[in-house]
């Protein structure tokens, strides 16, 4: 099939490339004119593990191309994916500026019957505002669909690749029927491909992301009980997620969630039912325990102290929201590392691949360090941020020696805190 992408983001490249992949004529159009000569040239501009090796076998093979042509972007196929950004505005709803501006333009460009379908994670009712802004650009018959995507910063192309399940919001029999056969591919083992209508589709991805959030906040509650009752929330989460009606999966407790979907996407549902005169509790709570969350590390920090974090210098490791991803959208680090500025602190940070987008925020308010082991020099504490891999075993002993003081604050219970105690550490943990 001949597939046009809009918007070279996150989802859009990740779509792009995958559908290109399992054989079909994908163009990619974004208006950004230096990210698509950074494409063409082979640069890939986010950080996505196998995404640039994914992307530079299908320009090769000529399957996978990117433009600034938006005529002909819309005109070279015969289905098109609406990928571009969603973000939050100041009163928590969702920005459909950029939604808006393609719908417009798909429909001014229109030469034969196309399938739309809007894969940015949207509003309910938000499909229905695309067709109708398209009605007034053309008289050309078109379908709209509704094709939300679950992909996981990390790990998105083995999620496109192998998807838990397929989300495919149609009102025609006949475009439900195209998008299966276009996602046959990925679905060869059975996983399902579930056919619903537009606005239930729509609201499949709010609450899909609603319930994790929930799941996160919910954990980061009982944790700091924990912390006060003198009860264990390791303990805790493996006694409880061994129920099968509560599972594993989303019950570890850190600093929060961050990234581009959660906070925004519980945002956008409390904001949903304000619009219609609904009030969301629960995801009101959700949010705010996340915001209050990301406050702890510091309020340990003060505590810790005695509030003269003035003069001191902090290590921090992690500062993307998760690993594998250099993404810093409302990330837990932004808020520590804020504290820690505010209160007249020195801080050396280290990532194995946000340190560029951190420099963005912070500049030379804080310093960048070559390695783990060399943001720990003089340190007065170390703050662990974000659960990478090399962070989970390193050489205590060699912590102990490059450091001023001897604290930890672990921000994901990664460490064995009686290891630490032992190696003469201070610990703090969530909820430990």
């Amino acid at each position: 099939m001949k597939l046009t992408i809009m918007g070279t983001g996150y989802v859009g490249l990740v779509t792009g490339t995958c559908f290109a992949d399992s054989g079909n004529e994908v163009v990619c159009m974004d208006i950004d004119r230096k990210k698509i000569e950074l494409l063409n040239k082979g640069v890939v501009p986010i950080y996505e593990p196998g995404l640039q090796e994914l992307i530079q076998k299908n320009r090769k093979e000529r399957r996978l191309k990117f433009t600034t042509d938006m005529e002909r972007a819309v005109r070279g196929s015969s289905i098109i994916f609406i990928a571009v950004g969603t973000p939050p505005d100041s009163r928590g709803a969702t920005d459909l500026s950029a939604i808006k501006a393609v719908a417009r333009n798909i429909g001014r460009y229109m030469n034969e019957h196309k399938i739309v379908v809007t894969k940015s994670t949207v509003p309910v009712g938000t499909s229905e505002v695309v067709r109708k802004i398209i009605s007034k650009e053309t008289r050309i018959p078109f379908d709209i669909a509704s094709n939300p995507e679950f992909l996981k910063e990390g790990a998105a192309i083995d999620d496109f690749m192998k998807p838990d399940r397929v989300i495919i919001g149609v009102s025609s029999e006949d475009t439900g029927n195209v998008l299966r056969s276009l996602y046959e591919p990925f679905t060869r083992t059975g996983n399902p491909v579930i056919v619903t209508d537009i606005r239930s589709s729509e609201m499949i991805k709010y609450a899909a992301n609603a319930m994790l959030a929930t799941k996160i906040s919910f954990i980061n509650e009982i944790a700091n009980l924990c912390t006060i009752t003198g009860a264990n929330i390791d303990d805790v989460r493996k006694g409880i997620g061994y129920d099968n009606r509560i599972g594993h999966l989303f019950l570890f407790p850190g600093v929060g969630y961050g990234g581009s979907c959660f906070p925004k996407d519980v945002k956008s549902v409390i904001h949903v039912g304000k619009q219609h005169g609904y009030s969301m509790d629960l995801l009101s709570a959700v949010d705010r325990v996340n915001d209050r969350q990301k406050e702890l590390i510091p309020r340990m920090m003060r505590e810790h102290f005695d509030g003269k974090l003035k003069g001191r210098r902090f290590a921090v490791w992690g500062l993307a929201f998760k690993p594998k991803t250099d993404d810093i959208r409302e990330a837990p680090s932004l808020v520590i590392i804020q504290a820690l500025v505010k209160a007249g602190a020195a801080v050396t940070v280290h990532d194995p691949e946000a340190m560029q987008n951190i420099k963005t925020v912070f500049g030379s308010k804080i310093q960048y360090a070559k390695d783990m082991y060399a943001a720990l020099k003089n340190a007065d504490g170390l703050v662990l941020v974000t659960e990478w891999n090399e962070y989970r075993k390193p050489d205590f002993d060699r912590v102990l020696k490059l450091m001023k003081g001897n604290v930890i604050f672990d921000g994901r219970n990664i460490f064995d805190r009686k290891q630490l105690v032992d190696t003469g550490f201070e610990y703090y943990g969530i909820g430990r």
